[in-house]
């Protein structure tokens, strides 16, 4: 199943939460799973509101425990250690992270030893675990969302007055495509953009899809300009035939293509740097024969479409191209998902991949598994080998 996020006032833990209790996750049932969580007592309430005349949830998070703080290590441990499935621990972890190298980077630290104020409060642990928890519950495979609205003005926090957007939410942002409003008004938070940022694989207008069902989360304050609302709609990717609906992936890719017959073939190698740094999903070097039969370079870079404006400018100023083709293209791809894993060699981040057949195998990152080499002066074969041998020994590949 996609989730695409309608993000038209911005996005919120709670909104998320209350977005996905309106697609049919049971409040009794994320509250039950969400007490298993090594956390003191607290209590979700989910109140049916009316904005601008559309029916919506808003959920609230009661906490007993008064504690608002936390450091990275602590939450990394309070989620770790509970007894969840791999994969929403794992895409808690990743929004976590997101959240941890944003603060370390404004404050100049380790994401190792941030400590979160607000962030850290047993709210925002059960904004970001529950929302992992009911993209499971309604086997959401693919999330994608539109571009991000923000606001303007001041918020108050722990470290006082601070802008809109909040310095968090900017630095999470980075790579995301945003707009600003009039609005002086906090629209997406530093949870709502981890959030976002961390689960989105892409960034526009609603792809072409069946639609399902659509769920309204509703934000604490009333907006003057907008319903102060996120709008989740699921569906089935269009073109899929039935058998493999649940077991692909669909989505549209942007290529860009220019033709080269007169740059230094050294420069290619730098060329191909600088693009994938600017997030291309893949690129070719294929010989061709241009006029007067004159031996040349295509240069085909595929994006998305949030990155193609930055990756014709690189091509544009890394190479000698008077201009760039680019057009849309269609895909399908086999379904996959991220995991932490741990083995012998630490803990290891991997994809996990399923064929329409049902089958399952984990691809660990190049860079994780050369890195590993490095630092154990081992061949990478045996990292690759090591790994593939203690998944197959696991119970990761049977879920």
């Amino acid at each position: 199943m996609h989730a695409y996020f309608d993000c038209f006032s911005g996005i919120s833990g709670d909104m998320t939460l209350g977005a996905l209790i309106d697609l049919g996750v049971p409040l009794e049932w994320l509250q039950d799973e969400l007490s298993r969580l090594p956390l003191k007592g607290f209590h979700l309430a989910a109140t049916p509101v009316v904005r601008n005349g559309i029916s919506a949830n808003l959920v609230n998070v009661e906490v007993l425990d008064s504690k608002k703080s936390r450091d990275f290590k602590e939450i990394r441990s309070v989620i770790e250690n509970c007894p969840l499935s791999e994969t929403v621990k794992s895409a808690s972890m990743n929004i976590f992270e997101k959240l941890a190298r944003a603060e370390a980077a404004i404050h100049g630290c380790s994401p190792e030893d941030v400590h979160f104020h607000e962030l850290g409060g047993v709210d925002a642990i059960v904004d970001i675990v529950g929302t992992a928890l009911g993209l499971e519950k309604l086997e959401i495979k693919k999330v994608t969302a539109s571009k991000l609205p923000l606001g303007s003005g001041f918020v108050n926090c722990q470290h006082g007055k601070l802008p809109v957007p909040a310095p968090a939410t900017i630095e999470i942002l980075k790579e995301v495509p945003v707009y600003g409003t009039e609005t002086t008004s906090e629209l997406v938070t530093p949870t709502g953009a981890a959030i976002i940022a961390s689960l989105a694989e892409s960034f526009g207008p609603l792809p072409e899809m069946q639609l399902q069902k659509v769920g309204y989360g509703a934000g604490q304050r009333e907006l003057q300009d907008r319903p102060n609302l996120l709008r989740v709609i699921t569906g089935i990717p269009a073109g899929l035939k039935s058998d493999l609906k649940e077991s692909l992936q669909s989505d549209q890719i942007i290529i860009l293509e220019t033709c080269i017959d007169d740059m230094n073939p050294e420069l290619f190698g730098f060329l191909m740097e600088r693009i994938f740094e600017d997030g291309a999903l893949d690129a070719y070097w294929i010989p061709v024969y241009m006029k007067k039969n004159r031996p040349g370079t295509m240069v085909q870079v595929l994006c998305k479409e949030d990155r193609k404006d930055i990756l014709i400018r690189r091509l544009l100023t890394e190479t000698t191209s008077l201009g760039v083709r680019y057009y849309n293209a269609n895909r399908q791809l086999l379904a996959r998902d991220e995991l932490i894993i741990t083995t012998s060699l630490g803990e290891i981040r991997v994809k996990r991949i399923k064929d329409p057949e049902g089958n399952t195998r984990l691809l660990p990152e190049y860079e994780v598994c050369r890195e590993i080499a490095l630092q154990k002066e081992i061949p990478l074969r045996v990292v690759y080998d090591t790994i593939a041998r203690e998944a197959a020994e696991s119970e990761i590949l049977k879920r």
